[in-house]
């Protein structure tokens, strides 16, 4: 059942989802060489890479029924949504926590004395401030990070000139200038807020504080004399809103997520997301795959704030076995697992910083949150930086020099695959080897 609402002069239609999966939505794919069926239950048709579409209808079992009934057809998927979760949410500034001007003069950011994720690896942070103290290089690219999550507030005073344009859209023109399907895009898009012809829009200013806050420990812009500092230097920020601020998020969402990021040059996306059922459901990890080869994209994921062993109790997208995905695990300042945090010796990859994080939050405003939703992307910062300086690495590369890097902890012994929490300085010492 369609709602419509009016929004910046377009009909626009919220879509009512079913308990755990999208009532009008089916993910199918063509085994190859087969086109699409045509039926009358389908009212639109999307194609999405490969032999992979997703289909509309107002009779999904019926549709269902019949496509898998179709020699042509690989398999059909439900577009399922993660249950309802309450997403990390922002807490008080935390009082200073090391001494910035003896180990980060470099920066005038005035709340670094809050970061400590940018201590040196002895001391529980992941060396960021060395690493900048000690370049043995310059960065040659600028690296766009896609943060698919609640949405960027791309007007914070910290993020504003950090912010990912596309450079084929003219703003408020209301043409699809660059021809890829979305009327001005500047900063991204919003998978949640469809036109009334099912079409993702275009703002994805953030509702919630948590898309906003990732984009913050990634890459806010350092030496501005204001606020925080993001690790990367080198870094544009691309905000796609596909998390509900109930963390209810699709597949369907997901995959244009990935697609439109990796299309527009993303070259790492963060997804501090995840859902406990899948269904068996494969769409999301062959995108992942996709954009691996294709676009020669890296996921880093948030392993989950469950307490758990995903090895037993599998989380997605984490638990996907793509050789692209990085898995984060949290740790708290004092180095050790966070309390909250998910794990696994095959399905997480590594640990980086997640607990009292200090970052942006929407209308200039600066807090505190935990969660691997923060290791995510504070793993995903280092990858840019990493990137940015040596941007022949591919994904699959730039994961094993992470993984390589890490300083390890026997605290981290059984938790995490490679047996540690990431580590700028290293990791650049290491991509000048490869």
């Amino acid at each position: 059942m369609f709602r419509l609402l009016t929004l910046m002069g377009l009909m626009l239609i919220s879509l009512t989802v079913s308990a755990d999966h999208h009532p009008n939505r089916l993910i199918v794919k063509m085994i190859s060489g087969h086109d699409m069926p045509q039926n009358d239950l389908i009212t639109k048709s999307k194609h999405l890479f490969g032999t992979m579409y997703v289909v509309h209808t107002n009779n999904l079992q019926e549709l269902e029924s019949r496509l898998l009934e179709d020699k042509g057809v690989l398999y059909v998927e439900r577009d399922q949504k993660s249950p309802k979760s309450e997403l990390p949410v922002a807490q008080p500034l935390l009082p200073s926590q090391w001494d910035m001007e003896k180990e980060a003069g470099q920066f005038n950011d005035p709340r670094l004395s809050k970061q400590w994720t940018f201590k040196n690896s002895e001391r529980g942070g992941i060396s960021i401030s060395r690493a900048y103290q000690n370049r043995r290089s310059q960065p040659r690219e600028e690296i766009i990070v896609a943060v698919v999550d609640t949405g960027v507030d791309y007007t914070h005073e910290d993020l504003k000139e950090v912010m990912w344009t596309n450079p084929g859209e003219i703003a408020g023109n209301g043409i699809d200038d660059d021809g890829n399907g979305y009327i001005d895009d500047i900063h991204g898009i919003n998978t949640l807020v469809r036109d009334s012809d099912g079409n993702a829009t275009v703002n994805m200013k953030d509702t919630h504080s948590h898309g906003t806050h990732v984009s913050g420990s990634i890459g806010a812009q350092q030496n501005n004399g204001k606020g925080i500092a993001g690790i990367a230097g080198n870094v544009k920020i691309m905000g796609i809103r596909t998390v509900p601020n109930s963390s209810d998020e699709l597949d369907v969402d997901v995959i244009e997520a990935f697609l439109y990021a990796a299309k527009m040059g993303a070259k790492v996306i963060n997804c501090s997301f995840g859902k406990d059922r899948n269904e068996g459901g494969m769409a999301v990890s062959e995108t992942i795959e996709h954009i691996r080869d294709t676009y020669g994209v890296l996921v880093v994921a948030a392993a989950g704030n469950s307490s758990r062993n995903i090895d037993r109790r599998p989380t997605y997208p984490a638990s996907f076995a793509n050789d692209n995905l990085l898995v984060v695990a949290s740790t708290s300042s004092r180095g050790s697992m966070s309390y909250f945090s998910n794990y696994g010796l095959t399905g997480v990859d590594v640990a980086a910083p997640g607990s009292g994080i200090l970052s942006t939050t929407p209308n200039n405003r600066y807090s505190s949150m935990s969660g691997t939703s923060m290791a995510s992307p504070n793993t995903a910062g280092v990858a840019a930086e990493v990137l940015a300086h040596y941007p022949e690495l591919g994904p699959v590369e730039l994961k094993k020099v992470l993984m390589d890097s890490v300083t390890k902890s026997s605290r981290y012994n059984g938790k995490v695959v490679s047996g540690g929490r990431v580590d700028l300085e290293k990791a650049l010492e290491l991509a000048s080897q490869q």
